[in-house]
């Protein structure tokens, strides 16, 4: 039983090499090089080559590259010849779940700001960021128009994404938003709205003191317009604690959101502050696939009347 019991333990560990081999130096600077040209990656980006393993694929082992700049890592599936001479990048599609919903599940709405039907069949998800031009827009467009046409069938989620690096103030509005939110709703949607509009209005005050205590006392104000607990307010707002804030930037991050403001509309994204009519055309096709009917189109004489941001 003892030799049978070491046969098989050789038996596996011959298997194993067999099945996982690592890539010859020689071929292993070929693919990294030209994995960098394709991608175009920075210097700081490593590249980090893993073991060579059999594939479904006649001629061809798998091989898994992992792409790290410290701060972000991705793992990408490649197939490269047994002959050294050709890698192709393969994308998998698990025909069996739909790739919508597997989103939607990676996406967190437990307590945040939402407006419309909060049973509806059709969720929107937008990462927003408050001293994003782009941002103010698609407020706009999103509230009031689209909100008075698709409301009572479909639910606006906002999640945090500031652009830290070029908008220095936009994590220290997201706090005090959330602080707002977790006492009251539309305590949220109002500030929101208001920043949305009057962006300029904050850019203006002075230095990065000034920024802050305007946007502290705008927040205070809606605390007192809503009956909020105010020491409960004034305490989270001192805080500042941006944790909150950062794994909903690293949620975004993980469904591949880069800009702002990116929109989510049933794990359907869409990029950018795009025209009300391709806004339209998105909510439209997500409430066909659920089975819910679209809303007539606006007509020129009842449908609202879309007003400019004062926030550009």
């Amino acid at each position: 039983m003892t030799f049978l019991r070491r046969a098989i333990l050789v038996l596996v560990l011959i298997c194993l090499g067999c099945s996982a081999q690592s890539v010859p130096p020689e071929t292993a600077s070929k693919v990294e090089r030209h994995i960098r040209a394709y991608y175009n990656l920075p210097a700081d980006v490593q590249v980090k080559l893993g073991a060579l393993k059999a594939s479904e694929f006649a001629n061809f082992d798998a091989i898994q590259v992992t792409l790290n700049n410290k701060e972000r890592k991705q793992e990408v599936d490649f197939l490269l010849s047994k002959d050294g001479k050709q890698l192709i990048r393969i994308t998998k599609l698990d025909l069996t779940k739909d790739p919508y919903e597997e989103l939607m599940k990676k996406i967190d709405t437990a307590g945040r700001p939402s407006r419309g039907n909060k049973s509806a069949k059709v969720v929107a998800v937008n990462y927003d960021d408050f001293e994003c031009p782009y941002c103010s827009r698609m407020h706009q467009t999103l509230f009031p128009e689209i909100l008075n046409e698709y409301g009572d069938r479909v639910l606006f989620v906002y999640k945090d994404y500031p652009l830290a690096e070029i908008h220095p103030w936009a994590i220290h509005a997201a706090v005090n938003a959330n602080c707002l939110v977790t006492q009251n709703n539309d305590a949220y949607w109002d500030y929101a709205d208001y920043l949305h509009a009057n962006r300029k209005e904050v850019d203006a005050a002075q230095g990065g003191d000034g920024r802050a205590r305007l946007l502290d006392k705008l927040a205070m104000d809606e605390g007192q317009k809503h009956g909020l607990d105010t020491p409960k307010l004034e305490g989270c707002i001192k805080a500042q604690k941006e944790d909150a804030v950062r794994a909903s930037m690293k949620e975004a991050d993980g469904l591949g959101v880069a800009a702002t403001p990116t929109l989510f509309i049933n794990g359907q994204k869409v990029d950018g502050a795009v025209p009300l009519e391709d806004l339209r055309a998105a909510l439209d096709r997500a409430l066909k696939d659920a089975g819910v009917p679209v809303p007539p189109p606006p007509t020129p004489s009842s449908g609202p009347t879309r007003s400019k941001p004062t926030g550009e």
